[in-house]
């Protein structure tokens, strides 16, 4: 199924199907885009530009969002919750008069009923309290364990500290079991990386 998609590109912001993102929408041009899909379908593309520059090439897969909470400012500006619906790969970027990008996209299917083994689970844990403690991070582990498979794996995907084309890479896998390998390979290479480097890369 395809489907023309208006587009909010963001360097290192991951938007997975059933989690949230919260905004804050404050330049004209997507402004004039939350004000366009408050006005039809409440839906925003999520995806990453290959480089931070303006214009840049769009990286293939990203995320729909639908606004749920949203905050009109006085000024214009807003601040949305965007809840995550279904990835996409892009076909083809359209040409528009409108202020904001806009894109043809194919909307992919997710898989259904997903999980890891207990092995994987005990594995993945293992490694995230490793990373988290070496990184200084507080985390309710009690609340932790309590999450499913799926809001745990891609919870950490969306919010982890990598570099964006490491959570592209995250952000394209085709199952949860192979994101949870790529996640711990990416935390235990975190790990390993030099004391003045600031992020893990895979570029």
């Amino acid at each position: 199924m395809t489907k023309r998609l208006s587009i909010f590109p963001l360097t290192g912001a991951l938007l997975f199907p059933g989690l949230q993102m919260p905004l804050h929408i404050f330049e004209p041009r997507y402004r004039a885009l939350v004000s366009d899909a408050l006005a039809r379908d409440r839906r925003i593309a999520m995806v990453q530009p290959q480089r931070p520059v303006e214009g840049a090439p769009l990286f293939q897969i990203g995320c729909v969002g639908r606004i749920g909470d949203v905050e009109a400012l006085d000024d214009g500006r807003f601040n949305v919750m965007l809840e995550g619906e279904n990835r996409f790969r892009i076909i083809r970027e359209l040409e528009v008069t409108t202020q904001f990008r806009q894109i043809e996209a194919e909307l992919l299917e997710e898989p259904d009923d997903e999980y890891l083994s207990s092995v994987e689970r005990a594995s993945f844990e293992r490694e995230a309290r490793r990373f988290a403690d070496a990184q200084g991070y507080s985390v309710d582990w009690d609340s932790v364990t309590r999450l499913d498979d799926i809001s745990l794996i891609d919870g950490v995907s969306q919010i982890a500290p990598f570099d964006p084309a490491a959570k592209q890479a995250l952000l394209e896998a085709n199952t949860l079991n192979e994101r949870c390998e790529l996640l711990v390979q990416l935390m235990q290479f975190f790990a390993r990386r030099d004391s003045d480097d600031d992020r893990v890369t895979l570029q």
